[in-house]
């Protein structure tokens, strides 16, 4: 495996790949590898001829209050988890040489942003699509992978790969959980015992609301009560949001009849957790963004 950790190789190096006709799969992380991550990476080197994975604490999608230099890191380890894994290319730049100056453009989002983990993270996803667009041209990826769990996130890159035209495609894969429901997380580390104890519960409450469906329930206004009520009974976090959205889209439904995201995200003292469930009219999952 190849480590680059300068903008300039990275270029070089995916220029040189092209021009040999091969396949670039593309997964761009923040580090601190977990089972997600290198599920990701696995199915990238399956499809693809070439892996690149890249490491980037971006600074951009980080709100002034939030946990930019708390992010567990651990380079050693991701590298290992990395090659192990069979990335081809691993790359690892820093902020001087991501953002050599104040940024002059930077990207907007205009939808599918104010909600979920939008509504409470002003500007989160406008550093998002600006990294993203950064790499995407750095790297010029035949397909990018992301997970599930982040699925705003997978909304937001859709409309930016569409819009901006990326010639690549997006392939979003189902969360990874623990044997317990708990949606694999960096952040995970961070729970104190007792709150890594009721942490499953949010899974659980997510499935409560979708057997409602499952059930016939067509009112949303009734399966994210159920979400609040088993949240609130069963753990200590504070809920950040609970809502019931057309997906890709991410807009308000008065009657579920149409694909749909039930996400939540929870305050504990010691990390904020997300977690969703995607699935159509009758409850089922959904194997498809679309």
């Amino acid at each position: 495996m190849k480590i680059i950790r300068t903008v300039h190789e990275m270029q070089e190096t995916a220029l040189s790949l092209l021009t040999d006709n091969k396949t670039i799969g593309f997964v761009p992380t923040m580090g601190f590898f977990h089972e997600g991550h290198l599920a990701l990476m696995e199915q990238a080197k399956k499809d693809n001829d070439i892996v690149v994975s890249s490491i980037f604490v971006n600074p951009l999608q980080f709100g002034p209050s939030e946990d930019y230099e708390q992010y567990p890191r651990d380079e050693e380890k991701d590298i290992i988890h990395a090659e192990e894994t069979g990335a081809d290319v691993l790359f690892i730049p820093d902020t001087q040489d991501m953002y050599p100056r104040k940024m002059v453009i930077t990207l907007d989002v205009t939808d599918r942003v104010n909600v979920m983990c939008g509504r409470s993270r002003p500007g989160h996803f406008q550093g998002v699509v600006t990294v993203l667009a950064k790499l995407f041209h750095i790297i010029q990826p035949t397909k990018t992978y992301f997970g599930r769990k982040d699925a705003q996130q997978v909304a937001v890159v859709d409309a930016l790969i569409e819009d901006l035209n990326f010639p690549m495609e997006l392939i979003a894969l189902p969360t990874i959980r623990e044997q317990d429901g708990l949606a694999k997380s960096s952040r995970n580390v961070n729970l104190r015992q007792e709150e890594r104890e009721e942490a499953p519960w949010i899974y659980k409450a997510l499935e409560n609301g979708r057997q409602l469906v499952v059930d016939g329930e067509k009112n949303p206004d009734i399966v994210v009560k159920e979400v609040l009520d088993t949240i609130n009974c069963y753990t200590s976090g504070k809920i950040d949001y609970v809502e019931l959205l057309s997906y890709p889209d991410l807009q308000p439904v008065s009657v579920i009849e149409q694909q749909v995201i039930l996400a939540t995200a929870v305050y504990f003292e010691g990390a904020r957790l997300i977690d969703n469930l995607l699935f159509d009219k009758n409850g089922e999952i959904a194997k498809r963004l679309k």
